[in-house]
């Protein structure tokens, strides 16, 4: 380490050291950095099947009803009970997209690719919870015009 660099650390650790109120981060309000807090409750998740506009076209759709307790693992996926495109029939359910049953190669599947398998890594449940920070973020209109819709 340099010189600079160890009287830079000292002098910022002697700053902290002199503060009179802990640091503390906004998201998590009054409650100082290095005390442990109980996250917020979630309350009821979305739960009325209706589909959100989405704002750009690959934009991964959230999923409009409750998954509590929905086993995905690698032995089983609740989620292809109904999303299945062989299901969709019965369940009315929108199918998994056809991205889904291409793997890294371009290769058409006779099932799901096992990179697309796991729906929560890009599909999120609604929640009606307000934003911790503000977001101005509007999709570009050319873009969500050619988004996929329900």
């Amino acid at each position: 380490m340099t010189s600079r660099f160890v009287l830079a650390l000292g002098l910022l650790f002697a700053v902290c050291c002199t503060l009179a109120e802990p640091l503390v981060d906004p998201l998590r309000g009054p409650v100082p950095i290095t005390a442990t807090t109980e996250p917020p409750r979630l309350g009821n998740a979305v739960n009325d099947d209706n589909a959100l506009q989405r704002n750009y076209s690959q934009q991964p759709p959230v999923i409009p009803h409750r998954i509590d307790g929905y086993q995905v693992d690698k032995n089983f996926n609740k989620c292809l009970d109904c999303h299945a495109r062989d299901k969709t029939a019965v369940s009315q359910a929108v199918p998994v997209s056809a991205t889904h049953y291409v793997d890294r190669n371009g290769k058409v599947l006779a099932q799901i690719s096992t990179r697309r398998y796991f729906c929560k890594q890009c599909h999120v449940s609604q929640e009606p919870v307000a934003p911790l920070v503000g977001n101005t973020f509007r999709g570009d209109p050319a873009d969500a015009a050619s988004a996929p819709q329900r």
